[in-house]
């Protein structure tokens, strides 16, 4: 289990990350990684003992490993700009 805080690294320029900063702490409790086939989806990663993937996007979809809204301010940032979609 994944259960904490944890560094960011954004892979690419998203809407959703508009004004987070690379290495950001996000806030995670889960057991398990989401593997997708197509690595371009990957908007972020996490160093857990190898890099998995926290965060993919493509079009209108979005989605988290951590908890944006247990994320403190940042977090809620993510979720604005989502919501600013």
């Amino acid at each position: 289990p994944h259960i904490g805080s944890n560094e960011i690294n954004i892979l690419k320029d998203s809407k959703s990350f508009k004004d987070i900063k690379n290495k950001s702490h996000m806030y995670f409790v889960h057991s398990y990684e989401f593997i997708p086939d197509d690595k371009n989806l990957v908007s972020t990663t996490i160093d857990y003992s190898t890099k998995i993937v926290s965060s993919v996007e493509k079009d209108n979809l979005f989605g988290t490993q951590f908890h944006p809204e247990k994320s403190d301010k940042l977090g809620l940032k993510i979720i604005n700009n989502f919501l600013s979609l």
